[in-house]
């Protein structure tokens, strides 16, 4: 993403999301996110994009082999889930008490 001007993200970390495409993709099963990259404009979610890395063995891991993590997918690949409704749901941001609160289009609901 370009360094010039911050950008706004609408998902934050411990979000609840659905993943709208790849491999991974399952609109009506919710994932946790775990991290979120905002220099790079991706997101580290629970079970998705898992990668094998062949390890060697070292002091913190003295067996070594092949260890599956989670690689990062583009924040563009993922909708934010709205409980109330039960599914992903696109959303928008109004300010209530001086405070901005994501709402939900869906359902209408805070988030």
């Amino acid at each position: 993403m370009k360094t010039r001007f911050k950008p706004k993200l609408h998902i934050k970390k411990g979000d609840m999301v659905a993943v709208i495409s790849g491999n991974d993709k399952n609109l009506s099963h919710p994932r946790k996110v775990l991290e979120v990259l905002p220099e790079k404009g991706r997101v580290l979610v629970e079970g998705v994009n898992i990668r094998t890395h062949h390890a060697k063995p070292s002091a913190q891991n003295t067996k070594g082999g092949i260890v599956k993590q989670e690689a990062p997918v583009h924040i563009s690949n993922v909708m934010l889930w709205d409980a109330k409704s039960g599914a992903p749901s696109r959303i928008s941001h109004n300010r209530e008490n001086g405070k901005s609160v994501r709402i939900a289009k869906k359902s209408g609901g805070e988030i």
